[in-house]
């Protein structure tokens, strides 16, 4: 698979430079080898990746996480090994809710993704100028939104909670529930109609960054990185990439 042995068995990010071919070959997740846990991502082996390249590597991580096979890690290292600098792959928008860790979900170490956590995983300006730095700026090639299911905010924005600062941040969530197609009881008591909205909800997101984001827009028109959605499903602990 074209590794290079000497940078596999000395850093954890050795295989890096194999996993389009992994991709391309359709065996994401099913044929990579645990990696011994050691030091962060470094720039070089960051920017020899595309953004399908990242993409493939955090599916692959979800499958390992899946099938409980996460990489052995040494986070003293990598925290060590990253203090000096940091060179991201990714910069992951996902929900605050405490069974939806995105770092855990995608088997991602110190130093490999820029992370923001908000309920609903909604954006405002602060968060697409985080993005905006994340990608522009340090040089991240993938922004990726996760939302997930049973998720509690997208339930609050149907049934109208009110509470607080709580309020205008469902109002965000709120058109992807008037957008959402769904024949059946439209209530936030109703499991299958929340992991509905929660999915339009993300795809909205998606376009909104494209929509308000000039940089980010065009970061993605030149092909430097990629913007996409994606769905957890607490239940079985797989991600789902949307479009």
């Amino acid at each position: 698979m074209g590794r290079d042995s000497s940078l596999f068995t000395r850093n954890r990010r050795g295989f890096l430079g194999c996993c389009g071919a992994v991709a391309a070959a359709g065996t994401v997740g099913a044929t990579a080898a645990p990696a011994m846990a050691y030091d962060a991502l470094t720039r070089e082996q960051r920017d020899k990746m595309t953004p399908d390249d990242v993409i493939a590597l955090v599916k692959a991580g979800n499958m390992r996480f899946r099938t409980g096979e996460r990489q052995e890690r040494n986070f003293l290292r990598e925290q060590i090994s990253s203090s000096t600098g940091q060179f991201p792959a990714a910069v992951l928008l996902s929900c605050i809710d405490s069974r939806a860790p995105a770092e855990i979900i995608l088997d991602m170490g110190i130093g490999d993704t820029f992370n923001a956590r908000i309920a609903g995983n909604v954006i405002n300006d602060d968060i697409l100028g985080s993005m905006e730095f994340s990608c522009a700026v340090v040089g991240a090639k993938l922004v990726l939104v996760m939302g997930h299911t049973s998720c509690g905010a997208v339930a609050g924005a149907i049934d109208d909670v009110e509470l607080g600062y709580l309020t205008g941040l469902l109002g965000r969530i709120k058109p992807a529930v008037a957008k959402t197609e769904f024949t059946g009881e439209r209530t936030g008591k109703n499991p299958a109609f929340v992991d509905a909205v929660a999915r339009t909800n993300v795809l909205r997101e998606v376009a909104q960054i494209r929509a308000q984001s000039e940089i980010l827009h065009d970061l993605e028109q030149a092909g430097k990185i990629k913007i996409v959605g994606s769905m957890y499903d607490i239940k079985t602990g797989a991600v789902e990439f949307l479009g």
